[in-house]
């Protein structure tokens, strides 16, 4: 399941989804189209954000050390704090699926 597959679940517990990547906006709206997206993805072409919560640096690719894109999720509240981070996610199949569930535990 993605994040989109689960919107409606993550919306009935008013639970906004972002999305973001190095990719320019142009490509972002290709990417929406091709895969019927009702998320908000933003565009940080020089991983400004992406840097600030660990979503970008060096990581092993293929036995090789490289900079790039690190798959990650954060769950923040509506007052700007940092309540989940979820680094280096592994199994990008069943992360929503698990963010979900983490959330429903703490709202109760």
């Amino acid at each position: 399941m993605s994040f989109r597959d689960l919107k409606p679940e993550f919306d009935a517990l008013d639970i906004n989804i972002l999305g973001i990547s190095r990719d320019l906006l142009v490509s972002h709206q290709k990417f929406i189209d091709n895969h019927s997206l009702d998320l908000v993805l933003l565009s940080d072409p020089d991983a400004t954000v992406m840097k600030l919560y660990q979503a970008f640096g060096e990581k092993t690719m293929y036995g090789k050390t490289v900079s790039g894109v690190i798959r990650s999720s954060v769950l923040i509240s509506p007052e700007g704090v940092i309540k989940k981070h979820w680094t280096k996610v592994a199994r990008a199949e069943q992360h929503p699926a698990q963010v979900l569930e983490y959330i429903r535990q703490v709202k109760g």
